[in-house]
């Protein structure tokens, strides 16, 4: 069974699990879509970077993350439905993800989240952290390391993200010294939200993942306010690193995180303590590469069998 993944090529979150998943499973990955058994197109976006002939020869499997119900349009129907002809199974991170998708599709569905790196993401000290970071140790660090604009203008909030939302509760965050740490690409409405508030922040924009790996251990609290989400991975990494994080009830929240730790931001704000921290550091272990990997091998394999 050789698999070729469809990676985007964006030096984004895609892209480090394509590379994670072929280099810790060289047996069944595939660099050449031709000489591959199985096409599967983790990327559902660039579908058509694929020859129709393969699409029609091979097995097809297709990973939709999540689909933002405000901007799936009837071309993004009529899109879905073309490239279905093709697919022979769907893989989805989360159960709400399935749940949109059951309703336009009748092929199979499987849910399972990705996995963390623990090579990459693991508690780090928190002083070390703000020190490699030039991050004062009196400040209050809130974190969030995901894109807010959208790129059709740089301008406007991509709403599925909640940057409007995270902004209301960072407001609502009454600490001394706090500072909003900011991670990722195009942050440019969250950061002129902070300007007109006069909330300071420090923005590294697209860092290596040593660095951030220090900027997650140096938050006193992540915060993840998105309206829609497949993941987000985020939730897996500060939860690896023991990092004190709430979220929205979106994607693998409610596998992962503590009860208490999923928030209705910013309608409700919860801190989480240390007992929170660990139960979803327990909870998040399952899901480390060496181990959870074998559950996308299993499922590649009884393909075959298929």
């Amino acid at each position: 069974m050789k698999i070729f993944s469809l990676a985007p090529k964006e030096n984004w979150i895609i892209d480090r699990i394509v590379k994670e998943w072929n280099s810790n499973n060289s047996e069944m990955a595939c660099n050449s879509a031709r000489d591959s058994d199985v096409l599967w197109v983790i990327s559902p976006w660039l579908w058509r970077n694929i020859p129709i002939s393969l699409l029609k020869e091979k097995k097809v499997v297709v990973t939709i993350h999540h689909i933002v119900p405000q901007k799936f349009t009837k071309n993004s129907l009529r899109e879905f439905l073309e490239r279905d002809q093709y697919v022979d199974w769907y893989h989805v991170p989360c159960q709400k993800t399935k749940v949109f998708i059951s309703k336009i599709t009748k092929k199979p569905i499987k849910v399972m989240s990705f996995w963390y790196n623990p090579a990459l993401w693991y508690p780090v000290e928190k002083t070390h952290a703000r020190e490699s970071l030039d991050v004062p140790k009196d400040t209050y660090v809130v974190g969030n390391f995901q894109r807010d604009t959208e790129g059709s203008d740089l301008i406007s909030p991509k709403l599925e993200k909640g940057p409007d939302l995270f902004i209301e509760t960072v407001k609502k965050i009454n600490k001394n010294n706090l500072l909003v740490l900011l991670g990722g690409w195009r942050r440019q409405y969250v950061i002129n939200r902070l300007d007109e508030e006069n909330i300071p922040y420090k923005y590294i924009e697209m860092a290596p993942y040593n660095v951030l790996r220090n900027m997650y251990a140096a938050c006193d609290l992540y915060v993840v306010a998105s309206r829609t989400e497949g993941g987000p991975q985020a939730i897996l990494e500060a939860a690896a690193m023991k990092v004190p994080i709430i979220s929205r009830d979106v994607g693998i929240a409610s596998s992962i995180l503590d009860k208490k730790c999923i928030v209705d931001v910013p309608k409700e704000l919860y801190f989480p303590v240390k007992a929170d921290v660990e139960s979803c550091y327990n909870n998040v272990l399952r899901y480390k590469l060496d181990t959870h990997i074998n559950q996308f091998k299993k499922f590649f394999n009884n393909l075959e069998q298929e």
